[in-house]
Protein backbone atom coordinates (compact mmCIF):
# COMPACT_ATOMS: atom_id res chain seq x y z
CA UNK A 1 0.00 0.00 0.00
CA UNK A 2 2.85 2.31 1.28
CA UNK A 3 1.51 5.41 3.31
CA UNK A 4 0.70 8.22 1.48
CA UNK A 5 2.33 11.95 2.82
CA UNK A 6 2.80 13.11 -0.18
CA UNK A 7 0.31 15.99 -0.26
CA UNK A 8 0.91 17.32 3.24
CA UNK A 9 5.11 17.20 2.05
CA UNK A 10 7.15 19.55 0.07
CA UNK A 11 10.27 17.99 -0.65
CA UNK A 12 13.44 19.07 -2.42
CA UNK A 13 15.33 18.19 -5.67
CA UNK A 14 18.56 16.94 -5.51
CA UNK A 15 20.97 15.32 -8.20
CA UNK A 16 22.63 12.29 -7.87
CA UNK A 17 26.14 14.15 -8.05
CA UNK A 18 25.33 15.33 -4.83
CA UNK A 19 25.16 12.10 -2.76
CA UNK A 20 28.81 10.97 -4.09
CA UNK A 21 30.97 8.99 -1.46
CA UNK A 22 27.39 9.73 0.57
CA UNK A 23 25.86 6.18 2.12
CA UNK A 24 22.52 5.69 1.26
CA UNK A 25 20.23 2.56 2.84
CA UNK A 26 17.83 1.14 0.22
CA UNK A 27 14.78 -0.16 1.00
CA UNK A 28 15.56 -3.45 -1.13
CA UNK A 29 11.78 -5.20 -1.24
CA UNK A 30 11.19 -1.60 -3.07
CA UNK A 31 13.04 -1.38 -4.91
CA UNK A 32 13.46 -4.65 -6.51
CA UNK A 33 9.65 -5.22 -7.10
CA UNK A 34 10.12 -1.58 -8.68
CA UNK A 35 12.02 -3.51 -11.53
CA UNK A 36 9.90 -6.61 -11.26
CA UNK A 37 6.50 -4.20 -12.11
CA UNK A 38 8.49 -2.24 -14.99
CA UNK A 39 11.45 -4.15 -16.08
CA UNK A 40 9.00 -5.96 -18.90
CA UNK A 41 8.12 -6.75 -22.41
CA UNK A 42 5.85 -5.36 -24.52
CA UNK A 43 2.61 -7.19 -23.26
CA UNK A 44 4.19 -7.51 -19.95
CA UNK A 45 6.16 -10.78 -19.95
CA UNK A 46 8.88 -10.50 -17.50
CA UNK A 47 12.31 -11.27 -18.82
CA UNK A 48 13.51 -14.67 -18.58
CA UNK A 49 16.67 -16.56 -20.26
CA UNK A 50 16.79 -18.98 -22.04
CA UNK A 51 15.73 -21.80 -19.08
CA UNK A 52 13.07 -19.63 -18.41
CA UNK A 53 14.40 -18.20 -15.32
CA UNK A 54 13.69 -14.65 -14.45
CA UNK A 55 15.74 -11.65 -14.90
CA UNK A 56 14.14 -8.62 -14.43
CA UNK A 57 15.49 -7.94 -10.68
CA UNK A 58 18.78 -9.02 -11.95
CA UNK A 59 18.61 -6.82 -14.79
CA UNK A 60 17.84 -3.40 -12.58
CA UNK A 61 20.13 -4.34 -9.80
CA UNK A 62 23.05 -4.36 -12.10
CA UNK A 63 22.44 -1.82 -14.36
CA UNK A 64 21.04 0.78 -11.99
CA UNK A 65 23.81 -0.06 -9.28
CA UNK A 66 26.65 0.37 -12.03
CA UNK A 67 25.35 4.03 -12.76
CA UNK A 68 25.31 4.85 -9.03
CA UNK A 69 28.79 3.14 -8.09
CA UNK A 70 29.99 5.01 -11.08
CA UNK A 71 29.16 8.53 -9.66
CA UNK A 72 30.64 7.35 -6.45
CA UNK A 73 27.10 6.86 -4.03
CA UNK A 74 27.85 4.10 -1.20
CA UNK A 75 25.16 1.99 -0.83
CA UNK A 76 23.40 -0.28 1.40
CA UNK A 77 20.51 -2.42 0.70
CA UNK A 78 17.92 -3.62 3.65
CA UNK A 79 16.37 -6.65 3.47
CA UNK A 80 13.19 -6.72 5.09
CA UNK A 81 12.80 -9.77 7.87
CA UNK A 82 10.10 -11.47 9.65
CA UNK A 83 6.74 -9.20 9.29
CA UNK A 84 5.40 -7.51 12.26
CA UNK A 85 1.58 -9.31 12.90
CA UNK A 86 -0.15 -6.36 12.84
CA UNK A 87 0.94 -6.15 8.95
CA UNK A 88 -0.54 -9.83 7.93
CA UNK A 89 -3.88 -8.00 7.04
CA UNK A 90 -1.75 -5.75 4.39
CA UNK A 91 -0.21 -9.00 2.98
CA UNK A 92 -3.50 -10.38 2.35
CA UNK A 93 -4.61 -7.33 0.44
CA UNK A 94 -1.82 -7.04 -1.53
CA UNK A 95 -1.97 -10.85 -2.40
CA UNK A 96 -5.60 -10.26 -3.39
CA UNK A 97 -4.84 -7.49 -5.30
CA UNK A 98 -1.96 -9.28 -7.30
CA UNK A 99 -4.26 -12.16 -8.15
CA UNK A 100 -6.89 -10.35 -9.35
CA UNK A 101 -4.55 -8.45 -11.69
CA UNK A 102 -3.10 -11.72 -12.87
CA UNK A 103 -6.85 -12.37 -13.45
CA UNK A 104 -7.03 -9.42 -16.01
CA UNK A 105 -3.65 -9.62 -17.08
CA UNK A 106 -4.47 -13.19 -18.57
CA UNK A 107 -7.67 -12.21 -20.11
CA UNK A 108 -6.43 -9.00 -21.79
CA UNK A 109 -3.49 -11.04 -23.21
CA UNK A 110 -5.90 -13.75 -24.59
CA UNK A 111 -8.62 -10.60 -25.97
CA UNK A 112 -5.45 -8.94 -27.48
CA UNK A 113 -5.75 -6.45 -25.36
CA UNK A 114 -1.65 -5.99 -24.95
CA UNK A 115 -1.60 -2.89 -23.23
CA UNK A 116 -4.22 -3.49 -21.45
CA UNK A 117 -1.86 -6.36 -20.34
CA UNK A 118 0.96 -4.49 -19.82
CA UNK A 119 -1.18 -2.30 -17.31
CA UNK A 120 -2.33 -5.18 -15.36
CA UNK A 121 1.29 -7.00 -15.24
CA UNK A 122 3.03 -4.50 -13.20
CA UNK A 123 0.18 -5.11 -10.26
CA UNK A 124 1.26 -8.92 -10.56
CA UNK A 125 4.63 -9.08 -9.69
CA UNK A 126 5.91 -11.52 -6.82
CA UNK A 127 9.09 -11.66 -4.66
CA UNK A 128 10.51 -15.15 -4.55
CA UNK A 129 13.12 -16.20 -2.27
CA UNK A 130 15.27 -17.53 -5.60
CA UNK A 131 14.85 -13.54 -6.37
CA UNK A 132 15.91 -12.18 -3.24
CA UNK A 133 18.85 -14.67 -2.86
CA UNK A 134 20.00 -14.20 -6.23
CA UNK A 135 19.90 -9.91 -5.54
CA UNK A 136 22.04 -10.19 -2.62
CA UNK A 137 24.40 -12.25 -4.93
CA UNK A 138 24.88 -9.55 -7.27
CA UNK A 139 25.13 -6.99 -5.24
CA UNK A 140 27.79 -9.02 -3.63
CA UNK A 141 29.68 -9.26 -6.61
CA UNK A 142 29.15 -5.64 -7.01
CA UNK A 143 30.75 -5.43 -3.67
CA UNK A 144 27.40 -3.71 -2.44
CA UNK A 145 26.97 -4.76 1.19
CA UNK A 146 23.58 -5.53 2.32
CA UNK A 147 21.89 -5.88 6.06
CA UNK A 148 19.08 -8.03 6.93
CA UNK A 149 16.73 -6.19 9.16
CA UNK A 150 14.96 -7.79 11.89
CA UNK A 151 11.85 -6.83 10.78
CA UNK A 152 10.63 -3.84 8.38
CA UNK A 153 13.53 -2.56 6.35
CA UNK A 154 12.31 0.65 6.31
CA UNK A 155 12.98 1.11 9.93
CA UNK A 156 16.19 -0.59 9.79
CA UNK A 157 17.40 1.81 7.27
CA UNK A 158 15.87 4.60 9.13
CA UNK A 159 17.73 3.73 12.43
CA UNK A 160 20.84 3.93 10.28
CA UNK A 161 20.42 7.58 9.29
CA UNK A 162 19.60 8.36 13.14
CA UNK A 163 22.69 6.80 14.04
CA UNK A 164 24.88 8.72 11.36
CA UNK A 165 25.79 5.04 9.71
CA UNK A 166 24.03 6.08 6.85
CA UNK A 167 23.49 9.62 4.99
CA UNK A 168 19.67 9.00 3.46
CA UNK A 169 16.99 6.53 3.10
CA UNK A 170 15.60 5.59 -0.41
CA UNK A 171 12.72 4.35 -0.98
CA UNK A 172 9.22 5.29 -2.97
CA UNK A 173 7.42 4.69 0.10
CA UNK A 174 7.02 7.34 2.71
CA UNK A 175 7.21 4.83 5.41
CA UNK A 176 10.80 5.65 6.46
CA UNK A 177 9.90 9.27 7.64
CA UNK A 178 7.26 7.88 10.31
CA UNK A 179 9.93 5.89 11.24
CA UNK A 180 12.23 8.88 12.08
CA UNK A 181 14.58 8.78 8.79
CA UNK A 182 16.80 11.74 8.88
CA UNK A 183 16.16 11.85 4.62
CA UNK A 184 14.42 10.26 2.57
CA UNK A 185 15.26 10.09 -0.66
CA UNK A 186 12.81 9.11 -4.03
CA UNK A 187 13.06 8.69 -7.73
CA UNK A 188 17.15 7.43 -6.84
CA UNK A 189 18.81 7.81 -10.18
CA UNK A 190 14.91 7.97 -12.04
CA UNK A 191 14.56 11.04 -14.41
CA UNK A 192 13.05 12.14 -17.52
CA UNK A 193 9.50 11.53 -18.01
CA UNK A 194 7.36 8.75 -17.19
CA UNK A 195 3.74 7.89 -18.76
CA UNK A 196 0.88 8.29 -16.23
CA UNK A 197 -0.70 4.56 -16.09
CA UNK A 198 -4.81 4.79 -18.18
CA UNK A 199 -3.95 7.85 -19.37
CA UNK A 200 -1.91 9.29 -23.12
CA UNK A 201 0.41 11.62 -21.18
CA UNK A 202 3.94 11.83 -19.40
CA UNK A 203 5.19 13.53 -16.58
CA UNK A 204 8.40 14.31 -15.64
CA UNK A 205 10.13 12.75 -12.81
CA UNK A 206 13.29 13.51 -11.30
CA UNK A 207 15.05 12.54 -7.63
CA UNK A 208 14.12 14.28 -4.58
CA UNK A 209 14.96 14.47 -0.76
CA UNK A 210 12.94 15.12 2.31
CA UNK A 211 14.11 16.02 5.53
CA UNK A 212 12.84 14.77 8.33
CA UNK A 213 12.88 18.08 10.23
CA UNK A 214 11.78 20.13 7.96
CA UNK A 215 8.89 17.74 7.56
CA UNK A 216 7.89 18.87 11.12
CA UNK A 217 8.67 22.58 10.34
CA UNK A 218 6.31 22.53 7.35
CA UNK A 219 3.22 20.72 9.39
CA UNK A 220 4.08 22.03 12.75
CA UNK A 221 3.99 18.58 14.43
CA UNK A 222 6.11 16.66 16.86
CA UNK A 223 7.58 13.20 14.88
CA UNK A 224 4.52 11.28 17.61
CA UNK A 225 1.90 13.95 15.82
CA UNK A 226 3.06 12.72 12.60
CA UNK A 227 2.63 9.01 13.44
CA UNK A 228 -0.44 10.18 14.41
CA UNK A 229 -1.29 11.49 10.91
CA UNK A 230 -0.39 8.33 8.81
CA UNK A 231 -2.37 6.11 11.42
CA UNK A 232 -5.11 8.58 10.65
CA UNK A 233 -4.35 8.23 6.48
CA UNK A 234 -3.40 4.39 6.88
CA UNK A 235 -0.41 2.46 7.14
CA UNK A 236 0.88 -0.96 6.78
CA UNK A 237 -0.47 -1.69 9.91
CA UNK A 238 -3.70 -0.37 9.83
CA UNK A 239 -4.21 -0.15 6.07
CA UNK A 240 -7.71 0.96 5.97
CA UNK A 241 -7.01 4.53 7.73
CA UNK A 242 -9.91 6.23 8.98
CA UNK A 243 -13.32 6.81 6.80
CA UNK A 244 -13.20 10.01 4.41
CA UNK A 245 -9.57 11.22 6.11
CA UNK A 246 -6.81 12.04 3.54
CA UNK A 247 -3.54 13.59 4.30
CA UNK A 248 -4.49 16.87 4.33
CA UNK A 249 -7.90 15.97 6.81
CA UNK A 250 -5.23 14.29 9.11
CA UNK A 251 -3.38 16.99 9.53
CA UNK A 252 -5.94 19.44 10.23
CA UNK A 253 -7.23 17.20 13.06
CA UNK A 254 -4.03 16.67 14.32
CA UNK A 255 -2.95 20.25 14.23
CA UNK A 256 -6.54 20.62 16.25
CA UNK A 257 -6.39 18.35 18.92
CA UNK A 258 -3.21 17.14 19.59
CA UNK A 259 -3.45 13.02 19.48
CA UNK A 260 -5.53 10.28 18.28
CA UNK A 261 -7.38 9.94 21.85
CA UNK A 262 -8.96 13.96 21.55
CA UNK A 263 -10.82 13.28 18.41
CA UNK A 264 -14.07 12.93 19.11
CA UNK A 265 -15.27 11.82 15.64
CA UNK A 266 -13.50 8.57 15.57
CA UNK A 267 -13.24 7.31 19.17
CA UNK A 268 -15.33 4.84 18.23
CA UNK A 269 -13.51 3.57 15.43
CA UNK A 270 -10.20 4.26 17.73
CA UNK A 271 -11.30 1.56 20.05
CA UNK A 272 -11.28 -0.79 17.25
CA UNK A 273 -7.52 -0.78 15.82
CA UNK A 274 -4.72 -1.01 18.37
CA UNK A 275 -3.72 2.14 17.72
CA UNK A 276 -0.70 2.45 20.68
CA UNK A 277 0.86 -0.73 18.86
CA UNK A 278 1.27 0.87 15.46
CA UNK A 279 2.78 3.93 17.74
CA UNK A 280 5.38 1.88 19.03
CA UNK A 281 6.13 0.08 16.14
CA UNK A 282 6.80 3.17 14.37
CA UNK A 283 8.34 5.60 16.99
CA UNK A 284 10.79 2.12 18.92
CA UNK A 285 11.47 0.24 15.72
CA UNK A 286 13.64 -3.09 15.87
CA UNK A 287 17.39 -2.19 15.52
CA UNK A 288 19.54 -3.80 12.73
CA UNK A 289 22.99 -5.40 13.20
CA UNK A 290 25.44 -3.34 11.72
CA UNK A 291 28.49 -4.00 12.62
CA UNK A 292 30.02 -5.84 9.54
CA UNK A 293 28.54 -3.20 6.99
CA UNK A 294 31.63 -3.27 4.33
CA UNK A 295 32.46 -1.53 1.15
CA UNK A 296 34.27 -3.98 -1.48
CA UNK A 297 35.70 -3.72 -4.92
CA UNK A 298 33.62 -5.47 -7.56
CA UNK A 299 34.41 -8.90 -8.76
CA UNK A 300 33.88 -7.92 -12.63
CA UNK A 301 35.28 -11.36 -13.67
CA UNK A 302 32.11 -12.80 -11.27
CA UNK A 303 29.82 -10.96 -12.55
CA UNK A 304 30.27 -11.90 -16.21
CA UNK A 305 30.14 -15.52 -15.26
CA UNK A 306 26.68 -15.07 -13.33
CA UNK A 307 25.11 -12.23 -15.66
CA UNK A 308 26.18 -13.92 -18.83
CA UNK A 309 26.81 -17.48 -18.79
CA UNK A 310 24.68 -18.47 -16.19
CA UNK A 311 22.25 -16.38 -17.14
CA UNK A 312 22.36 -15.53 -20.69
CA UNK A 313 22.98 -11.53 -20.47
CA UNK A 314 23.76 -9.95 -23.04
CA UNK A 315 27.79 -10.48 -22.61
CA UNK A 316 28.45 -6.82 -24.77
CA UNK A 317 25.77 -4.60 -22.76
CA UNK A 318 27.57 -6.25 -19.23
CA UNK A 319 30.88 -5.52 -20.32
CA UNK A 320 30.05 -2.65 -21.58
CA UNK A 321 28.44 -1.41 -18.07
CA UNK A 322 31.77 -2.35 -16.30
CA UNK A 323 33.90 -1.12 -18.76
CA UNK A 324 32.06 2.32 -17.88
CA UNK A 325 32.12 1.79 -13.85
CA UNK A 326 36.40 1.09 -14.61
CA UNK A 327 36.37 4.15 -16.16
CA UNK A 328 34.35 6.34 -13.29
CA UNK A 329 36.89 5.15 -10.84
CA UNK A 330 40.41 5.23 -12.57
CA UNK A 331 39.30 8.81 -13.17
CA UNK A 332 38.23 9.02 -9.60
CA UNK A 333 41.88 7.57 -8.94
CA UNK A 334 43.92 9.77 -10.87
CA UNK A 335 41.50 13.27 -9.56
CA UNK A 336 42.80 12.10 -5.94
CA UNK A 337 46.77 11.59 -7.30
CA UNK A 338 46.59 14.99 -8.79
CA UNK A 339 45.09 16.49 -6.00
CA UNK A 340 47.95 14.61 -3.04
CA UNK A 341 51.15 15.62 -5.64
Amino acid sequence: MGLDLKPIIEPSSITISELANKVVAVDAYNTIYQFLATIRGPTGELLTNAQGDITSHLSGLFYRNIHLLAENVKLVYIFDGKPNPLKLKEIERRHKIKEEASERYHQAITEGRFEDARKYSQATSVLTDKMVEESKKILTLLGIPFVQAPSEGEAAAAYMTKQGIAFSCASQDYDSILFGSNRLIRNLTISGKRKVPSRKMYVEIEPEIIEHQQVLDQTKLTHEQLVDVGILIGTDFNPEGFAGIGPKTALKLIREYGKLENIEKIKDSLSCIPYQKIRYIFLNPEAPNVDNIQFDEADYTSIVDFLCIEKNFSADRVTGAIEKLKKSLANRNQSLERWFT
